[in-house]
């Protein structure tokens, strides 16, 4: 029984109607299994290279000595010559929330007691600073 991958190539459809980078990302989850699949994400086909994106630096290093498997797992799949390399990522990194800078002066007003010495005092600094 031939892969739907090989199906599809042999498929007399008109140039440019499936991409090949298409099938190599449909086919991604195939060629790998279900468990590696879940910690991995191919992104996208350039010049015959798949790049995938690894959940983090110990599945990018368990996936590495796989490379040969895996690749020869998507040319039973896909067919030859769609993918001739893959590269492991790892995610790029997120920023997290960043905290607004208070004004300068700010801190120093609010660390005074009392609502009248704070007041006289931010009415003294505005003076001096304009």
């Amino acid at each position: 029984m031939e892969r739907a991958g090989r199906l599809i190539t042999k498929l007399k459809t008109p140039p440019g109607a499936i991409s090949p980078e298409a099938l190599a990302l449909a086919g991604w989850p195939a060629a790998v299994g279900k468990s590696i699949a879940a910690h991995t994400r191919a992104l996208w086909l350039v010049s015959g290279r798949l790049v995938v994106e690894a959940e983090d630096q110990i599945w990018q290093l368990q996936l590495a000595p796989l490379k040969t498997q895996i690749l020869k797992r998507l040319d039973g799949i896909l067919g030859e010559s769609v993918v001739r390399d893959v590269e492991f990522r790892l995610p790029a990194r997120r920023r997290g929330p960043q905290r607004a800078e208070q004004p300068q002066g700010t801190a120093e007003a609010d660390r005074i007691e009392g609502k009248p010495a704070r007041s006289i005092f931010k009415q003294r600094r505005d003076r001096r600073s304009a």
